[in-house]
């Protein structure tokens, strides 16, 4: 085991609350991403269970991908995740964009 497996925290908080694990998380064959799923990558990369690049590899992610919810998380929370919300988020953030 290395130095960075060592530093880095067994357990993580999960968006609603839980403790994840990497044998928590999402299956790697999972292709049916819900929100509580994409929040369970992003909560999991935010707390240093997963680095970025582990987590685009692991789950076939892009990093725009992983970066929008990501950003749709910061913005809306795990509203913003939600496929049918998507546009509608985007629209507000580049008028506020746009005005402010």
């Amino acid at each position: 085991m290395d130095d960075v497996d060592t530093a880095r925290p067994a357990v993580v908080t999960g968006p609603l609350g839980e403790p994840l694990s990497k044998d928590t998380l999402p299956p790697p064959n999972t292709s049916r991403w819900v929100v509580r799923r994409k929040a369970e990558v992003v909560a999991a990369v935010n707390g240093g269970l997963l680095t970025f690049a582990e987590a685009c590899e692991r789950y076939g992610l892009t990093l725009e991908e992983l970066a929008s919810w990501q950003r749709s998380i910061e913005r809306e929370g795990m509203a913003g995740l939600r496929a049918t919300r998507v546009q509608h988020y985007r629209q507000v953030h580049e008028r506020r964009g746009r005005y402010s």
